[in-house]
This record gives C-alpha cells, structure tokens and sequence, in this order.
C-alpha cells in the first residue's frame, strides 16, 4: 500500500488530496497534553524518543491525518551546538547565551547532529509503529530563522539586533548561516536515515526581511539544503515553507517538492506563480477552525482552486492551543471527502 501523502509531494495521482496540520502534535489535544505533565516540562519532552513517538502518533489515531510530523523543537538543535536553552512561562523559549560575533560562532559545537541521536531515536519508534500508508515528515527550522533565535536570544518583533547584523556585519551572518546550514542538512539526512518518509524546513520568519534580503539571507540557504538532501536521497519529498513572503513568491525556486502557502497569500495567486512545478501545501488560516462553517467555506473554496492541481491540505501556520479537537477532526473528514467528491467530477 502506497502513502498518498508521498504519492501527492510527486504529483502522482491520489483518490483524495490528503491532508495534515502543522502543529497537530500539540496542546489542543488531552492526550498530549497528559504526556506533557509526564514529562514535567516541554524540553524534557523533546528529549525522550519514547514520548516523542507517543505524541507524533496522536493525531494519526485520533484526526485519521495522512502524515505524521516528528514532535521536536527546531531550537534543540542550537541548543546541542551550545546554546542553554530553557523555556520561560508568557515569554516562550531564551537562549541566555548568544551570538553576537565570529569568535562565538567558531566556539560552537560542530558535532551538535550526532548529539541530538535523541531525535532519531524517535523517528526509528514512530516508524515501527506508523501504519504502512501514512508518512512520516521530519523537520528543522530553517537557517535564517534558526540563526534569529540564535543571535536575539527570543522570539522577537522587530529583529534589531539580527537586522543590525544583516546591514552593518553581514560577512559574520553569512558565516553563522553557513554553519546552521550544515549543521541543518546533517540533522535532516539523519533524521532520513532513521526512517523520516519526508522532510520539511519552516522558515517562520522569513517575512521579516525585504525582498532582496530574504533571498540572500534566507531563501538561498534554504535552496542550499534542498540540493544537498536531494542529491543523496531524490526520493525523498523535500518542502520549504517560509511565512510572510507571498509578494516575493514570483522568484521563489529550488529542488523543492512541496511549497507551503500562508494564509496571507491567496491559493490562487501562489497556483498562478508555481503552476504545477511544486505541490503546493495549504493554507486555511488556522483560527477559520473555531467555526466548521468557516472551515467548510474556506475548504470548498482551496478544493475549488486547487482543483486538477498539486495538492496538499494543510493550515497557513500551525494549529492554536484551544481548537475543539472535533473541529479538527471535521476538518480533516472535509478535505478528504470534498477532494474525493472533485476528483469523481473530473
């Protein structure tokens, strides 16, 4: 038995267009969230394959998605470079230590994809466990995004101080971004490995940067690693999503698979961009899952535009903490159902 979800990131025919949620590990389920209080707290979490398989699976015996996402953070892989990192009620995760020039990034730790064995190790249980037709999606944060925590320390609003590095010190950003970089591409080719079916890079804040500067900053380190993982495993699905870049998708390429689409850029305008050279991935916004009317309506109308295309169902970011889990499984139900319906009309 194939996986429909593989089959969609090639373009291959499917009977449904399948679908999953970013996030759809998380706190909206009551499973995950007595794992979670198991664990004491997130991190310890991240750290035990056991717990991590449990949490992966969730969403794959509860909502019926197509493809399972890896539970990890990308911010565990900083951390084994050597970054203490903890997690602050209110304010999210903090590196107290950053970086800030070259002498910090050559103090950083080189081996940080074998330390991290942790993360296979949950990848080789939830693949002894995940049914023979879903998928597996492995992941990291993207280099650009990664090196913001890095440099800032926290999640931030206005990036000052990695902004200030992309104008007045950019020859120290390239050589951090490098490192991240392969760092990254280590940890993903492992993480194949070890049985990952896909892999996907979230570029969260790619927004953050202008045009020209998200392509030299983002964008081509993405494409870099994209390169890389297809060289050595071409049957691998890779995706890039980066959030906030919907006017510059125009000159957005790379050996790319799948491009996942926000919620901020219409389906139709990224469909008329890509035409069939990717599988796009998205986008309802997630909040639309409050409402099942509001979910049926934005559904229809991605089913709709989507229609004889590449395709695959997913959120424009991740799903929030306090979605009814009903809700998420009724739009799980919908996509498959009106996909099918579509596919019957053609």
């Amino acid at each position: 038995m194939g996986k429909i979800f593989i089959d969609a990131c090639f373009g291959k025919e499917t009977p449904y267009t399948p679908v999953w949620m970013m996030r759809q590990a998380g706190r909206y389920l009551p499973e995950y969230m007595e794992v979670r209080k198991k664990a004491g707290d997130f991190l310890t979490m991240t750290k035990s394959p056991e717990m991590v398989a449990e949490v992966t699976l969730q969403p794959i015996d509860i909502l019926d998605v197509d493809a399972a996402i890896l539970f990890s953070d990308i911010l565990n892989l900083p951390m084994e470079m050597g970054l203490p990192l903890r997690f602050e009620k209110g304010i999210g995760p903090i590196f107290d230590k950053t970086i800030s020039s070259i002498e910090d990034i050559e103090k950083l730790d080189s081996n940080a994809d074998e330390k991290i064995s942790y993360v296979y190790e949950g990848v080789k249980l939830i693949k002894q466990r995940l049914p023979e037709n879903k998928a597996l999606i492995g992941f990291c944060g993207s280099p650009w995004t990664v090196s913001t925590y890095m440099v800032e320390g926290r999640g931030s609003k206005q990036y000052a101080k990695i902004k200030k590095m992309v104008y007045s010190n950019p020859e120290i950003l390239h050589k951090l971004l490098e490192f991240v970089t392969k760092e990254s591409i280590e940890y993903l080719l492992k993480q194949i490995d070890a049985g990952a079916d896909a892999v996907m890079i979230f570029d969260s804040w790619g927004g953050a940067l202008e045009r020209e500067k998200f392509f030299e900053f983002s964008w081509e380190y993405m494409k870099k690693m994209a390169k890389v993982l297809k060289e050595k495993y071409p049957n691998v699905p890779v995706i890039g999503f980066s959030k906030g870049v919907g006017l510059y998708m125009d000159e957005m390429d790379g050996e790319f698979d799948v491009i996942g689409i926000d919620w901020n850029t219409p389906m139709d305008y990224a469909l008329n961009i890509f035409k069939d050279n990717y599988t796009l991935q998205g986008n309802m916004d997630p909040t639309r899952l409050y409402s099942k009317s509001a979910t049926k309506e934005a559904v229809i109308k991605i089913a709709e535009i989507m229609k004889g295309h590449r395709h695959i169902f997913n959120l424009g970011h991740g799903i929030l903490p306090d979605v009814p889990v009903e809700n998420a499984k009724y739009f799980v139900n919908l996509c498959k159902e009106i996909s099918a319906k579509l596919r019957e009309e053609r």
